[in-house]
């Protein structure tokens, strides 16, 4: 099957790379064009190295390696009228953005700065406040244009599940994270509830261990290697892998952009390879 989001437009989130790279490039080889952000810089809190303006024009490379046009600008999702200079200027280009992809996120849970109230405000602020920015910004265009739309919001399975089992487990960051993912859950649900009428839809989606810069450092392997025994049961997967990969979660972002998920919305589609079976 192809051109499943074929003449769309795709507003992404955290684009630079990780999961967002990954759903700009599975949506281009299906038609859409792609507009999106990236912070591209350091946040303090987070103890791994986060996306830079390289990481940023190689995804614009791969979209266009798909014969597909981009716009891609560095922002923060905790500005809003960052979110909307880039949304602005991305219908200029194309006249219409009909998908709307949540996705930017850090995890400042461990390392350094993890156990501390900045942590716990800057989760809160990018995960949870950044995605209420970003349907803000998307949405009254979405209604304007009359046509539907689909909003596809990260989250994870630290939105449903405990990811701490020992107080040795426990920071600021890590509990911020959690509650800004599970927070998220309530925020689609009462969208999808008020844009159903239009046709737009709204969805989240709850990712296990992803194979990404985010998990792929030294501050995972760091933790990994002198957790507790204990925390470290908290996100098991039953299918026997450690990580899925980018493309699993951008598959299911793509089936929720496309017309074969078109009754599907206030849904939390969880791609944790049997995580929560655990």
């Amino acid at each position: 099957m192809t051109g499943r989001v074929q003449g769309k437009t795709a507003f992404i989130t955290g684009l630079a790379r990780g999961q967002g790279r990954a759903h700009a490039v599975k949506l281009a080889s299906e038609g859409a064009d792609i507009v999106g952000i990236d912070i591209c810089a350091q946040i303090g809190t987070v103890a791994y190295p986060m996306s830079t303006p390289d990481d940023l024009q190689q995804t614009v490379k791969l979209v266009e390696q798909a014969d597909r046009r981009i716009l891609a600008r560095t922002g923060d999702v905790r500005d809003p009228q960052s979110l909307k200079s880039v949304y602005q200027e991305g219908l200029d280009m194309f006249g219409h953005i009909d998908l709307v992809v949540a996705n930017a996120g850090i995890m400042p849970v461990w390392g350094p700065g993890s156990d501390t109230m900045q942590a716990w405000h800057d989760c809160l602020d990018v995960l949870l406040t950044g995605v209420l920015n970003t349907v803000e910004t998307a949405y009254p265009r979405l209604l304007k244009q009359g046509t539907g739309g689909s909003i596809v919001i990260t989250s994870s399975m630290a939105g449903v599940m405990p990811m701490m089992r020992t107080l040795g487990g426990r920071t600021l960051g890590l509990l911020g994270y959690s509650a800004a993912k599970a927070a998220l859950i309530n925020l689609a649900q009462n969208y999808a509830s008020i844009l159903a009428p239009h046709n737009i839809r709204v969805n989240t989606v709850h990712p296990t261990g992803v194979n990404t810069p985010m998990v792929d450092n030294d501050m995972v392997r760091d933790r990994f290697a002198n957790a507790n025994p204990e925390d470290v049961l908290a996100l098991v997967n039953a299918i026997p892998v450690e990580f899925v990969d980018a493309d699993d979660i951008a598959n299911a972002v793509l089936f929720l952009c496309s017309d074969e998920s078109r009754y599907l919305t206030g849904s939390a589609l969880r791609v944790d390879a049997g995580s929560s079976l655990r």
